[in-house]
């Protein structure tokens, strides 16, 4: 086989409508927009979730809840994914990263208090629980506020 001689899966390539070409070629004229009306102009149609007049669907439902513009997303790291690492490790997000147990950071990284901590290690996050920072004290760690 040649490279010239490559084509493509029959069926996966369709010929273009050619519109307003002549009453012979089945779509001229009107171009298959039928006659008059919105459908039918330059620029017509209406817009998405418009129902003719009718108070649309998102009109008629009731709105409820704030969605605060400002919410900052935390990625989760649990205590116990911790031991893992060896003693006296510093933990950083960018390890967490590099290990792979954060694969989005999102807004920051959180610490929680799941689990036990049996390692004396220094973490370095951008948010702790109550619970994560006394557990890791008392492991004989350290918490760090980024």
């Amino acid at each position: 086989m040649k490279i010239h001689e490559l084509t493509p899966a029959p069926g996966s390539t369709q010929v273009r409508k050619r519109l307003g070409r002549g009453i012979g070629s089945g779509t001229g004229k009107t171009s298959g927009r039928g006659h008059k009306g919105q459908k039918s102009r330059s620029g017509g149609g209406v817009r998405p979730g418009f129902e003719g007049g009718q108070n649309p669907l998102y009109r008629r439902l009731p709105k409820r809840g704030f969605k605060n513009i400002n919410r900052k997303e935390f990625a989760v790291v649990n205590l116990e994914d911790l031991n893992v690492f060896e003693v006296g490790t510093v933990i950083t997000p960018e390890l967490l990263i590099e290990t792979g147990m954060v694969k989005n950071p999102k807004d920051g990284i959180k610490i929680l208090g799941n689990g036990e901590l049996t390692v004396n290690v220094t973490v370095k996050a951008h948010k702790f629980s109550a619970t994560a920072v006394e557990k890791i004290q008392a492991a004989g760690g350290q918490s760090e506020v980024i």
